[in-house]
């Protein structure tokens, strides 16, 4: 390999990872104590709330900063594997302080973003938001049971309402 394409290999690589880490940028908000059980709820009523209105069955889990359950809620009728699922995108948007979307967006561009599928922990499928209250991240929520932008929007309506 010649040195001129070397050169142009690392920069090529260069600005593929620069704009890998602006993508999945996390939040610079610092975590705070974890999402008391009464709000957890009133995060989790908006988004069963969207679902019933769109006909569509979820799975709802809220979790604190270091990923601990507050909350779940499953639909009657919703499949089953998308209780662990939904418990999986807020873990992961509470650990990583970004929302599965931002990973989502990352592995489905390709190439170096398929590293991605690899880190522990990691949800790339749209549906987990982190909660924000005061300025902190003080858990997220995640939801499983429809596709992922009909799961994010029932997500969004429960993260929209902790302030």
């Amino acid at each position: 390999m010649s040195r001129k394409s070397l050169v142009k290999m690392f920069v090529v690589l260069f600005v593929v990872l620069g704009a890998l880490g602006s993508a999945v940028g996390q939040m610079p908000n610092p975590y705070g104590l974890p999402i008391s059980l009464e709000n957890a709820k009133k995060a989790a009523a908006p988004a069963l709330a969207e679902a019933v209105k769109n006909n569509w069955t979820m799975a709802v889990a809220i979790v604190g900063p270091a990923g601990n359950l507050i909350y779940f809620e499953k639909m009657d009728n919703t499949q089953l594997g998308s209780a662990e699922v939904a418990i999986d995108k807020a873990r992961t948007a509470a650990l990583f302080k970004r929302p599965t979307r931002a990973f989502q967006d990352v592995v489905a561009a390709g190439g170096d973003g398929l590293r991605v599928l690899f880190l522990k922990g990691v949800v790339a499928v749209e549906g987990g938001i982190p909660l924000v209250m005061d300025g902190k991240i003080v858990g997220a929520i995640g939801v499983s049971g429809a596709t992922s932008a009909q799961d994010a929007q029932c997500a969004k309506a429960g993260a929209d309402t902790v302030k």
